[in-house]
């Protein structure tokens, strides 16, 4: 209906109808990749995480602050990334926001996109974006806002259903991660920090497109750099890199602890062992949780 503010009788309708119209209107990102990455129907989907996170061997009772999970379609990386959310399972109640970042893998972005949107969805519905924490980010150098960058972005959506899955209700801030210097990314993860409420997500996978022993040995040398918060891990070791340094930066910073879940390629899972990607699962702690 075309709007009655803009009709010939618009001085019988209030003067702010149309900011109280764009008020109301909910503006949702689509899945962009499911039936490709993950399945499309609802009940397979649920179905499919909840095997998934079944599998997965839990001993965590510290609860994270943060994860490094891999972005892959469920059948390479899905049993990799249900180690790290099945530990969530303690705090499902507690962790009331996630801070998503992953890279960009379709848009060039120069710093760290935010989406106009008000909501991501998926075949499980619909998650909020925190509205509040977004706006406080805008007055930052490195933020820019473009629905484009997240449009077909697989890199977070996928992470989507295991949350929706393993939380109750949560708020979502997803960040595409482009160029951006770890001091940068550290300094979002510094603003949007809370406490046990928030949840910090990192999505990337590891080594791309190497024979399987190669790819162990560069993997399992990252894997070394991230225990050790080095902020110097290179895209062509993890795609993530730019996200994956700024986390290791505050991490550093707040004295987090990491361990490594697990790690794996795609020539364990489903792939051919001529050309893997490699994955792997990282929990991060308060240091004064470990007494």
């Amino acid at each position: 209906m075309r709007c009655p503010a803009c009709s010939p009788s618009a001085a019988a309708w209030p003067s702010d109808y149309c900011s109280f119209e764009e008020s109301t209107v909910t503006i949702t990102r689509s899945p962009a990749v499911a039936g490709m990455f993950y399945p499309a129907s609802p009940a397979v989907l649920a179905a499919t995480v909840d095997q998934l996170l079944a599998a997965a061997p839990t001993t965590e009772t510290l609860q994270p602050k943060a994860l490094i999970v891999p972005h892959a379609g469920y059948v390479y990386s899905g049993s990799t990334a249900a180690m790290a959310y099945a530990a969530l399972a303690p705090w499902r109640s507690t962790i009331r926001r996630v801070v998503l970042l992953g890279p960009t893998h379709r848009v060039a972005v120069d710093g760290i996109a935010v989406p106009k949107t008000d909501a991501f969805a998926t075949p499980l519905g619909s998650i909020p974006l925190d509205a509040p924490a977004i706006a406080r980010l805008a007055a930052l150098p490195q933020i820019v806002f473009s629905d484009r960058a997240h449009a077909e972005e697989h890199s977070l959506e996928v992470h989507l259903p295991f949350l929706q899955r393993m939380l109750d209700d949560f708020t979502l801030v997803p960040l595409a991660v482009g160029h951006a210097a770890p001091e940068a990314v550290a300094e979002v993860l510094d603003l949007l920090w809370g406490g046990p409420e928030t949840l910090i997500v990192i999505s990337s996978d590891l080594s791309h497109f190497l024979p399987y022993a190669a790819a162990n040995q560069v993997d399992r040398d990252t894997c070394q750099h991230i225990l050790q918060l080095d902020t110097h891990i290179r895209t062509d070791q993890a795609c993530g890199a730019y996200p994956v340094n700024g986390l290791l930066l505050a991490a550093r910073r707040r004295g987090l602890v990491p361990q490594l879940i697990h790690r794996c390629n795609s020539g364990d899972t489903a792939g051919d062992r001529q050309r893997v990607v490699g994955y792997a699962a990282f929990a991060f702690h308060e240091a004064n949780d470990h007494g």
